[in-house]
């Protein structure tokens, strides 16, 4: 199937962060009143490869679904950069799944691949406690700078292009 097959057959819409999504569940029952917990699909295209870096509060575990390997970038609370790639080939070190903890700042990328034939990377992420527009961070470039300036250079194209103290 095609990126847009896939769009419109999971009924995923633009996301701010990049790519494509869709809230998939929801728990009914709440702690602390959020949900227990929430799942979405989350699809990145060639029309949109990048999900530009962010952070969230609470624990997200991935789920690699379809189509090519996702590329991520993680920035720990500390200043670590790790580059794990979420798809298939288990024997050359893909995963099947990944924990981003909270506080972690995480961007992902669909990076060309002529081997490939698909034009997407699609995941499903399980958010515990549900999921919370409060408890998510989009990056600034004024921010990264101040924290991370000694890795910049690395991470200066996953800010999102809505950042306006872009200052690359």
């Amino acid at each position: 199937m095609s990126s847009t097959a896939i769009i419109a057959q999971l009924g995923l819409e633009p996301h701010l962060e990049g790519g494509y999504f869709r809230r998939s569940y929801t728990a009914a029952h709440s702690i602390n009143g959020r949900a227990a917990m929430s799942s979405i699909y989350y699809l990145l295209s060639g029309d949109s490869p990048v999900g530009h870096l962010h952070r969230n509060r609470s624990d997200i575990l991935h789920f690699w679904q379809g189509g090519k390997p996702l590329h991520y970038t993680l920035v720990s609370p500390n200043g670590e950069v790790s580059h794990p790639i979420m798809g298939p080939n288990i024997a050359e070190g893909e995963l099947l799944q990944m924990l981003v903890p909270g506080g972690y700042w995480k961007a992902s990328e669909l990076k060309a691949n002529r081997l490939a034939s698909s034009d997407y990377g699609l995941i499903s992420e399980a958010v515990c406690p549900g999921f919370d527009f409060a408890d998510h961070e989009l990056a600034s470039a004024a921010q990264i700078q101040r924290d991370y300036p000694q890795h910049w250079p690395e991470l200066a194209h996953l800010i999102s292009p809505s950042d306006h103290d872009n200052k690359q």
